[in-house]
Formats: C-alpha cells, structure tokens, sequence
C-alpha cells in the first residue's frame, strides 16, 4: 500500500500528491524576561524579545528551553537547564501565570507570549 491509499483505519493522507505542502507553523515573537539572579548567566541581560523560526510543528516549552540554551545562555548551562528542562529553583511563568498550571513543558507557546524565569536560589 502507498501512502496515498485510504483505509478505513487511515484517512487520505498523500505526501506525494501533486501540490503537497508540509504545513508549518509560522514563526512566533516571545519576551523573555530572566530574573533573581538568572540574568547574570544571559550576560546579564533581563529582557530578551527573540523570534523563534519556522518549523514542521508548533513551539512548545521543551523546545524554547533547548533553543535557549543554544542561542542566549551565555555560560553555566547547568545552573539553568537540568536535562530538558529548568534546574530545581527555577520559577517559571507563563504570561504571569505559573507554568505548572500551563502544561509545563508541553505548554504550546503563542505569538507574543511572555515566559519569565526567577531564579529562586540566592548565595550568602
């Protein structure tokens, strides 16, 4: 069977057909804001507004963390991202509202979204 053949299982899907598109979800803009000390490891920058590229599926947070600290974070990944996600003592907010009520990780982010992140951890 091709993949432009329909089974009852399997609606009509062709990527073959003559005039075929991958859908894309379109870039999106975000505020980043990094605060309680997490600046210092941006280069001491608070705000960042970044647009996030093009791709096949839509952004969610798992990916703005790995696309964070590939292209902000300046030294000392690891008092940031633990994994594929934000260290222990990380807050993290979503549009003010904290991210564990969002879905975390698999949260899908928006266009013009504000994701903050505090650190929650201080040296004395």
């Amino acid at each position: 069977m091709t993949s432009c053949e329909e089974t009852e299982e399997e609606p009509r899907f062709c990527e073959e057909a003559p005039g075929y598109r991958a859908k894309m979800a379109a870039p999106i803009d975000l505020h980043l804001e990094f605060g309680g000390g997490a600046e210092l490891l941006f280069g001491g920058v608070k705000d960042h507004h970044v647009k996030l590229p093009s791709q096949s599926e839509p952004w969610n947070v798992k990916q703005l963390l790995a696309w964070i600290k590939t292209n902000l974070l300046r030294e000392r990944p690891e008092l940031f991202i633990q994994g594929d996600t934000v260290r222990p003592g990380i807050l993290v907010l979503i549009n003010d509202a904290d991210w564990e009520l969002m879905g975390e990780l698999d949260y899908m982010l928006e266009d013009q979204d504000n994701v903050v992140f505090i650190s929650t951890l201080h040296g004395g």
